[in-house]
């Protein structure tokens, strides 16, 4: 793997985004790692320094614009392109709380990191991901954002704002793979299952290792490869 194919992760200085980054790195990436957290940032490309991969660290919060940009000026700057871009970041904050119980402002800051930090993410390095031979995009959304799997008298888990937040990222994957369809660049959602991670307090059933697998899956997508999908690791979900 040329050492000029660039990927950029976002929510990567630990859980599944910091596993995504390894396992890019292993394959010859040079990672780019978006934290928020500068000191957390830095401690996670040191280790994968200390790996032996490329790894550079970017101060990004993706509901912060001037972050972004300061990404993107970067990007150009010493790049002049961009391969992948794995929209990682997320999060979870409405444990045990009923639909009718959930306060408008715990579901705006759903959205603005799930769902418009994906949206404000992807359109700010979209010219950078035209200029790659064949730019790709993961949006890591999640099994919950299924409007099938929702609405089955078998799903249990209310969690208003944490599903609809994915459910409007899956939604937006599809807009974009229509946009982009005359183009290189392919872009899917990954759902990584119910993984180990701080967002679950550890309660997961999955690996991070597991988690990570359908998400460089599809960012390594061949030029065959599908557009506008929706995948697990045993295959396509249902939208």
């Amino acid at each position: 793997m040329d050492k000029d194919k660039i990927a950029l992760i976002t929510g990567a200085n630990k859980g599944i985004g910091f596993e995504t980054s390894r396992q890019l790195g292993r394959l010859g990436y040079q990672v780019l790692l978006g934290a928020r957290d500068e000191e957390r940032g830095k401690e996670a490309v040191e280790t994968l320094k200390k790996e032996g991969f490329d790894a550079q660290l970017l101060v990004l919060d993706v509901t912060n614009q001037n972050t972004i940009d300061h990404a993107v000026k970067f990007i150009e700057e010493e790049y002049g392109h961009l391969d992948i871009l794995i929209n990682n970041a997320g999060v979870f904050f409405e444990k045990g709380v009923l639909p009718s119980q959930l306060k408008l402002a715990t579901l705006r800051e759903t959205f603005e990191v799930n769902f418009f930090g994906v949206f404000a993410m992807t359109t700010a390095l979209l010219s950078l991901l035209k200029k790659s031979t064949g730019g790709r995009i993961v949006n890591v959304s999640s099994g919950q954002g299924s409007l099938t799997r929702s609405s089955s008298p078998d799903s249990t888990r209310l969690q208003l704002a944490y599903n609809s937040s994915k459910a409007a990222v899956n939604a937006l994957t599809i807009q974009f793979a229509k946009e982009l369809k005359d183009t290189p660049i392919k872009i899917n959602a990954a759902a990584p299952g119910y993984t180990v991670t701080d967002m679950n307090e550890g309660k997961g059933t999955r690996t991070v290792q597991q988690a990570s697998k359908i998400i460089v899956q599809l960012a390594l997508l061949d030029e065959t490869g599908t557009s506008g999908g929706y995948f697990e690791d045993a295959g396509e979900i249902p939208w």
